[in-house]
């Protein structure tokens, strides 16, 4: 599997997963952007952001474009 493939399967992991704690525990803004460590969600965000922008930038690169 590609780079790209393993990129875009953990980020609709991640997705899920979001998913699953959001409709059991509901998601407060400060969860989302702050979660603290021992959190859930501690660091997804971050983690999120930065798989979805090398998987961008791998497709710009793949492509000949850039940003």
């Amino acid at each position: 599997m590609s780079d790209k493939q393993e990129m875009i399967k953990k980020l609709l992991e991640m997705q899920k997963k979001f998913i699953e704690y959001e409709h059991q525990n509901g998601v407060a803004p400060v969860d989302y952007w702050t979660a603290g460590e021992g959190h859930p969600l501690h660091n997804f965000r971050q983690e999120y952001n930065d798989l979805a922008n090398k998987l961008v930038d791998a497709a710009h690169a793949e492509k000949g474009s850039h940003r």
